[in-house]
């Protein structure tokens, strides 16, 4: 069984020290660590970011697509990450509400009790919207929110239907309060809010939430309602980051303040429309805008396509592996005592097997919502997270593999002699040595798998192009994460198979006919 475990850690131990050294800061460069939404606006913002910080000598990160509007400003106030793009209504409406904050001098004033600063507006107003196919409003009659709500409540047809974001279907600012203002009664359909444009164009949708600098609106053909009661704020983007920067890093901070005013609405719904649309990078799409509106040269360059495809794999590998490996060898050398103590002491049987039973029934995603607040963002709280889903398949089956073995065969241990401990390493580990290593590789197919959730929370690996993907709609891209995430656990089955021939005596495998 040392082979196991030795197998597990060794690997681990090594992708931490390579990942260690390529974390390491650049020398005498401030680091500063850029975040941002899961929206592709929120990106492409980030990426401008990062190349500006990069171009005033800093050594920026920048972990993309973290997650909601909450994720992102806990990790700000954490100190996870030193700045992102924020959005005026947003602070007003959800991050500050119950503070009575209505103006932009209120929000500062919150936001330095918390050794936040706001920036000055970037030039766009990226406000909420309700949005529905032009022909279809217009064959309605709908003109405003107040005309949809009027419409809907007369309306026996199934097919109408609201689907909102998640996000929106939560928010304060979102679903809550128009369904208040509007006298809505209609019970909408949560989804990702890039797939609610495609349901609107397939007719499975009749109305979503919008953003007003989303590309689709165009490209669908869609009709803005008029907020006529005046629901959504203004979201006038800015730059929120945390007030030491501007010691750390004052030529930095200097570098991104150049936003300031630069940004307008048409410019923002074109960057948006090149990436989401056109399916072009997100860091070429921000660095043309330094260059064409600021006159600013950022490392951001043209690459051929199958070079940035083949660095983004060995990055995006090499953090997968790390991710599994970790988690593996921490469940392995938990796991296993548990499984011994489970068969050694019955009366803690069914509480090792229940508790573990239960911690595997919990969706992945609330585990990763649960240790962000505790391990913060990147690749402590994903290892965590798929540590905890290692345990049952290897508790349960070092448990089942050692309390099925014939009794004769212990008493013949007994017989010999042999000690308790002697008992269970020479004799009962060995013979429960293939249903051990079958739960092992269980934990580890299970990882590979489940590690690509990491991407919501930047932790990187597989998850990263995959969601990057659905929300591009962009399946070549979505395929570089899901293809080598299954060849990955192809060869992690593989390898099993050998370890097998190296850990299960050779008796065993002879009987079975191995």
């Amino acid at each position: 069984m040392r082979s196991i475990v030795s197998l597990t850690v060794f690997p681990a131990a090594l992708l931490l020290i390579l990942a260690s050294i390529a974390a390491a800061e650049t020398p005498n460069l401030p680091l500063v660590r850029v975040g941002s939404k899961s929206s592709i606006e929120n990106v492409i913002l980030g990426e401008m970011l990062t190349l500006l910080a990069d171009q005033a000598s800093g050594d920026a990160r920048h972990q993309s697509a973290l997650g909601g509007t909450q994720i992102v400003f806990a990790a700000l106030k954490k100190g996870d990450i030193d700045v992102y793009i924020e959005y005026t209504g947003t602070l007003s409406q959800e991050i500050l509400k119950g503070q009575r904050v209505r103006s932009d001098d209120d929000i500062r004033a919150a936001l330095a009790k918390l050794d936040l600063v706001m920036s000055q507006p970037l030039g766009f107003n990226n406000t909420y919207a309700l949005g529905m196919k032009a022909d279809v409003a217009e064959k309605m009659k709908i003109q405003t929110i107040s005309d949809l709500a009027r419409v809907a409540k007369s309306s026996t047809d199934p097919q109408f239907k609201f689907g909102f974001s998640d996000e929106f279907l939560k928010r304060g600012d979102g679903w809550p309060a128009v369904k208040v203002l509007y006298q809505f009664d209609n019970v909408p359909t949560g989804l990702d809010h890039s797939l609610a444009y495609r349901g609107l164009h397939s007719g499975t949708l009749l109305v979503t939430d919008l953003y007003s600098t989303d590309p689709e609106i165009a490209k669908y053909r869609l009709k803005i309602l008029d907020d006529d009661l005046a629901c959504f704020p203004e979201y006038h983007a800015v730059i929120l980051y945390r007030e030491d920067l501007k010691d750390r890093a004052p030529q930095v901070l200097q570098n991104l303040l150049k936003l300031e005013g630069k940004i307008d609405n048409s410019a923002m719904m074109e960057m948006n429309t090149r990436v989401r649309i056109d399916h072009d990078r997100d860091v070429n799409v921000a660095g043309d805008f330094l260059l064409s509106k600021l006159k600013i040269e950022t490392q951001s360059g043209e690459e051929k396509k199958w070079v940035v495809i083949g660095r983004d794999f060995v990055r995006n590998t090499t953090r997968h592996l790390l991710l599994v490996f970790c988690s593996l060898s921490a469940a392995v050398t938990v796991a296993l005592p548990l499984g011994i103590w489970a068969y050694e002491y019955p009366k803690v049987t069914h509480g090792i097997l229940g508790i573990v039973g239960i911690i595997q029934t919990i969706p992945s995603m609330a585990v990763l919502v649960f240790m962000v607040p505790l391990l913060g963002l990147g690749v402590k709280p994903a290892i965590m997270a798929l540590f905890l889903y290692s345990l049952l398949p290897i508790v349960r089956n070092t448990y089942a593999g050692l309390n099925e073995i014939p009794a004769n065969l212990k008493e013949s241990a007994i017989v010999l002699g042999l000690s308790r401990q002697a008992r269970l390493y020479l004799v009962e580990l060995p013979i429960a040595s293939r249903s051990i290593l079958a739960g092992i590789k269980t934990a580890a197919v299970i990882n590979v798998g489940t590690a690509t959730i990491g991407g919501l929370i930047g932790a990187g690996g597989y998850g990263e192009p995959i969601l990057t993907g659905i929300r591009l709609a962009d399946v070549s891209l979505l395929l570089q994460g899901a293809i080598p995430a299954a060849l990955l656990a192809v060869v992690v089955q593989g390898l099993f198979e050998l370890l097998e021939r190296l850990v299960v005596p050779q008796g065993l495998r002879l009987a079975r006919g191995d």
